[in-house]
């Protein structure tokens, strides 16, 4: 376990937003202010991603369609993380990956290791470093942006999106971009982590 301090995340201290409202907050705010980066973690290890064309493919069975797909991707996240370089800012990524790995998260972990390939900075970790932060529940699902907002991502009990928590506290937001950091200082890199778990498995044989 790492020596991190979980910090606070008071919900009632946010605004909540819809689905739809999350997402034109989110390319609202996306780029920021220049020079500040972009945190992410992902805890979870299911959800389901109706608006994906990749992953309906894998949810209906077909993996070399849905690996095609993600592969479509990449002069699209080519571009988007050249704008980011632009405006002098890195995206980073945390994900927590307990094994053996499920499903959806192979399918994840592939289209992860191409958002690496185009750029973004992700890393894994898993249970091993989070055991004893997680006494009062999981870690939220988070993501700041441009130094001015952090989001707790929710989700149904599907694991479908259902819009956010916002919070433009700047103490509320150091203090989680502190602890996702040091959360990435401990993670591995994703190409290497895909070389030696991801790669070598075989297709999944359902989307659970």
């Amino acid at each position: 376990m790492l020596s991190l301090e979980l910090p606070v995340l008071d919900t009632s201290q946010g605004d909540r937003l819809s689905r739809d409202a999350y997402r034109a907050d989110f390319r609202e705010r996306v780029w920021g202010d220049e020079g500040h980066d972009s945190w992410k973690l992902e805890r979870q290890q299911h959800f389901q991603e109706p608006g994906s064309d990749s992953w309906k493919a894998f949810s209906q069975g077909d993996w070399e369609g849905a690996l095609r797909l993600i592969e479509q991707r990449r002069d699209g996240l080519l571009q988007y993380m050249g704008e980011a370089a632009k405006r002098n800012f890195s995206l980073y990524r945390v994900r927590v990956v307990e094994e053996p790995i499920a499903p959806y998260l192979q399918w994840e972990l592939h289209l992860l290791r191409l958002r690496a390939e185009c750029g973004e900075r992700i890393r894994v970790v898993g249970p091993e470093h989070i055991r004893g932060l997680e006494e009062s529940g999981p870690l939220p699902e988070l993501v700041s942006l441009g130094g001015r907002t952090l989001y707790k991502v929710v989700y149904d009990s599907r694991g479908i999106s259902d819009g956010a928590v916002r919070f433009v506290d700047p103490d509320v937001l150091t203090r989680w971009e502190e602890f996702i950091e040091g959360l990435y200082e401990a993670g591995e890199e994703m190409s290497s982590y895909f070389e030696r778990k991801v790669a070598p498995l075989p297709p999944p044989t359902a989307a659970e």
